[in-house]
């Protein structure tokens, strides 16, 4: 498993098994997000056995399923309402960590600076620069 922290309050990760919760918890993050949909991945890997796990440790678990290609507004408002009601760090995966990344910058338009929820994801790898002008126009509310 490969925890990448965006923030000190927020990280991503490319798909993780049941077994990796433990090590998540471990890293002291309180929340799980679930941006993969159940029909790209094996059954022991869907939301049930997911949340299943997750909330068998004490974490609290989301599903907010990004389809690759298909981003919806519903997805960035879930995935910001995620963040703000957890009650400590969020960890968040998706099958590479770019679709986490890409919600997670959507959700903050307007609350950092474009230059960091471009620049911050691109330490990992992920370029959102193409999101420069979503997260502009977010930004203006």
């Amino acid at each position: 498993m490969d925890i990448r922290a965006i923030t000190p309050d927020y990280a991503v990760s490319p798909q993780i098994e049941p077994g990796d919760l433990t090590a998540v918890k471990a890293a002291g993050y309180v929340t799980v997000i679930d941006n993969r949909p159940d029909g790209e991945i094996p059954p022991h890997l869907h939301t049930a056995e997911m949340r299943k796990a997750a909330e068998a440790l004490g974490l609290t678990f989301v599903a907010n399923p990004v389809i690759g290609g298909a981003l919806t507004m519903d997805n960035v408002t879930a995935q910001g309402a995620a963040i703000a009601g957890s009650t400590g760090p969020v960890f968040a995966y998706c099958a590479s960590g770019n679709r986490s990344s890409i919600v997670w910058a959507l959700a903050n338009a307007g609350k950092r600076p474009a230059d960091e929820l471009v620049g911050l994801p691109a330490r990992f790898g992920y370029q959102l620069d193409h999101l420069r002008p979503q997260i502009e126009v977010l930004a203006k509310g």
